[in-house]
């Protein structure tokens, strides 16, 4: 193709001849191009939003509770309450070796916490160490829990967020400040800013991490526990695993192994596979509903270049008559095509980037949300490129018009 500066005086002169069918074909265009983009962007933001509710949380968790039982068993009548002990943990650890952390939670909800004057409400969450596993902590201040804590029983604690703006409202490192949670005097040793929303037994940021020896003793608790968490090793899955827990608690404690209501399981990789899911099937919905637009805008386009091929046929025919080249009326007519189709691309892409920036600032304005609504530089360019292949493609079929009509013929018609 030939690229001088009289093919492009003469495109620019066609689209201005033509302005009015060009600004309609490109509307369809821009709004296509708009619509792909502004979607991919608002699916990363929301996928962001999201996933911030999962933030610090074990993809591969299985958490386990017990409940009420349904179904008769061995003498026992159904409707049974039945408690999780420190017995079920050894037994996991031994006869589940796919297991890579198994932690206990013990919860005292409804307390509060109080710094001099100031006080807040609190949830008491008794854990051991490994329990960083399960939910890891973002530690702003100090330290999370460790095992000499645990064995110690140290009167130690880690609170959250929302704890800490409570009862030092003045913000500063708390750590080695004694604060009382209910009767109980801790020794701050850590601030957890975690702000995950998916969390066990209450959120993260209102809660009083303490060692489980000591509030197993504080609380009365004995030899039961409330929550029994978790994880495998890489690569397993966790609800292969579900059965065969169910069944050595259900030895333990006399229940029917086939009774899934008498132990709640909450399979977290679950949870995670169903949001992959969910995105998927939203960024598929995503592209074709982007690319239909486009298509239909680029069919718009190769119309109306064979109409005007086709308005146009003497003046196609007097230029063959002096001299042009079949080639040179190709380069023309795909090059009208491709630039109809990046100038009203452009206009989308820039238009888009501007209406994610806006949809950006309103959602970070929001307490507690923030997320990129956003395309990377390289999306853009990915489509400013189709965008010409496009062009080329609406193009070709106009193009093989023009290339076929013969000087004579052109001049009879005239």
């Amino acid at each position: 193709m030939r690229f001088d500066i009289d093919s492009y005086r003469e495109i620019a002169d066609s689209l201005v001849r033509n302005r009015s069918r060009s600004l309609l074909t490109g509307f369809g265009v821009f709004w296509g191009i708009f619509m792909l983009l502004f979607l991919i962007g608002g699916g990363q933001g929301l996928k962001q939003l999201v996933t911030k509710n999962f933030e610090g949380f074990a993809t591969n968790t299985t958490i386990m509770f017990s409940s009420t039982t349904t179904k008769p068993w061995q003498g026992f009548r159904k409707g049974r309450r039945w408690n999780l002990t420190y017995t079920d943990i050894d037994r996991m650890k031994q006869m589940v070796p796919e297991l890579e952390t198994v932690t206990p939670v013990i919860s005292q909800w409804g307390q509060s916490a109080v710094n001099g004057t100031n006080s807040v409400n609190a949830n008491v969450k008794c854990v051991e160490a490994d329990y960083a596993r399960i939910e890891e902590p973002r530690i702003r201040y100090g330290r999370y829990l460790n095992e000499s804590d645990i064995i110690q029983e140290r009167k130690v604690c880690v609170i959250g967020r929302r704890v800490y703006e409570g009862i030092f409202p003045e913000g500063g490192d708390p750590c080695g400040t004694f604060i009382r949670v209910g009767s109980v005097y801790y020794q701050v040793i850590g601030v957890d800013y975690n702000s995950g929303n998916i969390s066990i037994n209450g959120r993260a940021d209102e809660a009083v991490s303490i060692p489980l020896s000591v509030g197993q003793k504080l609380y009365h608790r004995g030899n039961n526990i409330d929550l029994l968490c978790v994880t495998g090793h890489s690569g397993v899955v966790m609800s292969s695993l579900d059965n065969r827990m169910r069944q050595i608690l259900a030895r333990q404690h006399s229940f029917d192994p086939s009774d899934k209501q008498a132990v709640f399981m909450l399979n977290t990789e679950q949870m995670f596979s169903l949001m992959d899911n969910l995105f998927n099937g939203l960024n598929f919905l995503v592209w074709l509903v982007g690319l239909g637009t486009i298509l239909a805008g680029i069919i718009g386009v190769s119309n109306i270049m064979m109409v005007t091929v086709r308005e146009r046929t003497t003046e196609i025919g007097i230029r063959r008559a002096i001299g042009a080249t079949p080639r040179d009326i190709l380069s023309q007519i795909i090059l009208e095509s491709i630039a109809l189709t990046l100038v009203a691309g452009s206009f989308g892409i820039v238009f888009a980037v501007q209406m994610l920036r806006l949809t950006q600032t309103i959602v970070n304005n929001i307490p507690n949300m923030s997320a990129e609504f956003q395309i990377s530089f390289w999306t853009a360019v990915a489509a400013a490129a189709l965008l010409t292949v496009l062009g080329v493609v609406a193009g070709l079929a106009p193009a093989s018009r023009a290339m076929a009509i013969k000087p004579v013929d052109a001049m009879r018609d005239e």
